[in-house]
């Protein structure tokens, strides 16, 4: 039986969006900002949304070493899980949430350099 572990760090990034290490990765900084932002505390950010109509999913997120990462914005689930039926999750519960959806994507679109 084999056991994953977790990496201690994603392209070195620190669980709390630090990277001590940030002047090994300054000859590539360009191709770096394209997938990650960094605030003026020097904490980087993933451009990433999450979305899952089933809401433990995104609750796995949450609760990972890394959720510290994540602004709470980029985490979007819904209260009611589709139970595998396609029509009810594209008829009904996606049509309540896409708008929320394409305003976090476009966002995320305009704050990034390299799209």
């Amino acid at each position: 039986m084999m056991t994953m572990t977790k990496p201690s760090s994603i392209n070195g990034i620190q669980p709390d969006g630090m990277m001590p290490s940030d002047t090994f990765f300054r000859v590539a900084h360009n191709a770096f900002n394209t997938f990650f932002s960094e605030t003026r505390s020097g904490k980087h950010i993933p451009h990433v949304v999450f979305v899952d109509l089933e809401p433990t999913k995104i609750d796995e997120v949450k609760a990972d070493t890394y959720c510290q990462l994540f602004h709470p914005e980029q985490l979007i689930s819904d209260k009611e899980d589709t139970a595998n039926n396609f029509a009810k999750g594209h008829y009904t519960v996606s049509k309540e949430i896409i708008n929320l959806c394409l305003n976090h994507v476009h966002k995320l679109a305009n704050n990034c350099t390299s799209l």
